[in-house]
């Protein structure tokens, strides 16, 4: 993919082995172990594996704080590429998120570990201001290291 103007990208080596970190991925109960950043827990409200199938996450933080992720699928190719939007919900019907975003995750042999790259795509320079100024690469940064984490002890 080229670079765009309106994404967010984050691209980190991690110490584990593609199929590991592709588990974490793959499975809704090892998903929730990792997606939000800790104290928040994620619950796995939806997650069919597949183009097309629904993908919703709801976070709560230990300060009452909440965030309900309804999305879809729209790629999934195995222990490669990860492909997800909020503008849609499973089944392909259309949404209308909080934050409209499109994320692609690439996954690749590196020096014995795995390439991570999380590529979040917005509609315009003002959502993705929005979503950085929120802390996008804290709080994401936070989830990959989390994932490295969590995969290592798979």
């Amino acid at each position: 993919m080229t670079d765009h103007p309106d994404d967010l990208v984050i691209s980190r080596l991690l110490a584990v082995p593609r199929a590991k970190v592709w588990r974490a991925w793959a499975e809704p109960e090892r998903l929730a172990q990792w997606w939000a950043p800790s104290p928040w827990k994620t619950d796995v409200k939806a997650f069919e594996f597949r183009a097309g199938g629904a993908f919703h996450t709801y976070m709560t933080g230990p300060d009452g704080g909440e965030s309900d992720n309804p999305g879809c699928f729209l790629e999934v190719t195995p222990m490669e590429r990860i492909v997800t939007t909020s503008t849609l919900t499973g089944g392909w019907r259309p949404a209308t998120p909080w934050l409209a975003i499109t994320a692609v995750i690439t996954l690749a042999d590196e020096a014995g570990g795995t390439r991570y790259v999380a590529r979040v795509m917005h509609k315009d320079d003002a959502d993705r201001r929005q979503h950085e100024e929120m802390g996008f690469f804290d709080g994401w940064g936070t989830c990959i290291t989390q994932l490295e984490d969590y995969a290592k002890g798979l």
